[in-house]
């Protein structure tokens, strides 16, 4: 098993930043591909950006040059870096992994909430 927990999210202006972070636990494998996704109300749940265990990464287009995902394989800890917020980055965000070229991922954190106020 592999605990995921967020941290990070809250209230934040239009045009602010906020930064998410998601500390990994347990038997966690490698190596491994971890993900940020969001799912705002009535919305289908969307991935935001992923990181490989050797710090590939990979990102929506809504939020490219905005967004930067980052990783502390020593930590074992994830990071979501968003910057020039808007209103519609309002979700909560989710931080998942999975083993590397795997289709589904594997275990999920249970979120963290975004709002962005015009």
């Amino acid at each position: 098993q592999v605990q995921l927990v967020e941290s990070g999210g809250g209230l934040v202006q239009a045009g602010g930043s906020l930064r998410l972070s998601c500390a990994a636990s347990g038997r966690i494998f490698s190596p491994n591909t971890m993900g940020w996704h969001r799912q705002a109300p009535g919305k289908q749940r969307e991935l935001v950006a992923t990181i490989t265990s050797g710090g590939s990464t990979n990102y929506a287009d809504s939020v490219k040059g905005r967004f930067t995902i980052s990783r502390d394989n020593a930590k074992n800890t994830v990071y979501l870096q968003m910057n020039s917020l808007k209103p519609e980055d309002t979700a909560n965000y989710y931080c998942a992994i999975k083993r590397v070229g795997a289709y589904a991922y594997d275990y999920w954190g249970r979120g963290a909430q975004v709002t962005v106020s015009s």
